[in-house]
């Protein structure tokens, strides 16, 4: 009789205690509740809480914006070490999984070297090591080539196509060359009105006119070319010793 009046005692004492731990606010013992309603269970052993609580996780914690800009160690620097952009041969080596990483995390830095380009614009300051923008997506175009160079290699193991849509190259009545995709038809095309309007040659008079598209293109292009070149220069004299630097490597 004594033994259970003392295991009722012990059993209101844990109960209060319990109670009294679960009601502080902003305890992390919030969950224990959950244990008031298993203290008498018939098998202690195999009672269980009503909450599971995690406390411990493996997430990168970031405040607000930090991630779009640089390290605070590399504030006020002129340069910053960087390595090489990823080549084609590297990252053939790699999983479609591990690229898709990698391209997010190439991401994040475009977007941080693109912040800190405009910020540099705005103090009127050239920005540090603008080298690693470049290297940044040159990275991000050697990724998507490897991507599409896999997924030819799948389509044609599967369908035989180079493209995504089988079809040919065809001309338009302009001399202009596209790839035409093959499309379903209800009916045959020579009973297809729509499809005999459509011309896919061109006659001898539009030569002239396609020498001079392509003298106009490649006008274009060298035109282009030489505004990059002053551009260069003129950067160049406005800020020497960076030019002196890119020199030397």
């Amino acid at each position: 009789m004594a033994a259970a009046v003392a295991m009722a005692a012990l059993c209101r004492r844990l109960t209060g205690a319990l109670r009294l731990t679960g009601a502080r606010p902003g305890s992390a013992a919030v969950g224990l509740r959950g244990l008031t309603l298993n203290l008498f269970h018939g098998n202690l052993a195999k009672a269980e809480p009503l909450y599971q609580l995690k406390f411990l996780h493996t997430t990168l914690s970031r405040k607000g914006l930090e991630e779009f800009f640089d390290d605070p160690k590399n504030w006020g620097e002129k340069t910053v070490k960087s390595g090489d952009a990823w080549n084609i041969k590297q990252l053939r080596g790699k999983s479609s999984e591990d690229l898709h990483k990698l391209w997010y995390v190439l991401l994040k830095e475009k977007n941080m070297l693109l912040t800190l380009e405009q910020e540099s614009k705005r103090q009127l300051k050239p920005m540090p090591s603008p080298e690693r923008l470049e290297k940044v997506e040159k990275s991000m175009k050697n990724i998507d080539l490897v991507v599409k160079e896999r997924e030819i290699a799948l389509r044609l193991l599967q369908t035989g196509h180079e493209k995504p849509v089988p079809g040919e190259w065809r001309h338009d009545f302009l001399g202009r060359t596209y790839w035409y995709a093959y499309k379903e038809w209800p009916i045959p095309w020579y009973l297809n009105k729509k499809y005999k309007k459509r011309k896919f040659y061109y006659l001898r008079h539009v030569d002239h006119f396609i020498r001079l598209r392509l003298e106009k293109s490649l006008r274009r292009r060298a035109r282009r070319q030489n505004l990059e070149k002053t551009r260069q220069r003129v950067l160049e004299r406005k800020f020497p010793h960076l030019a002196v630097k890119s020199q030397s490597q």
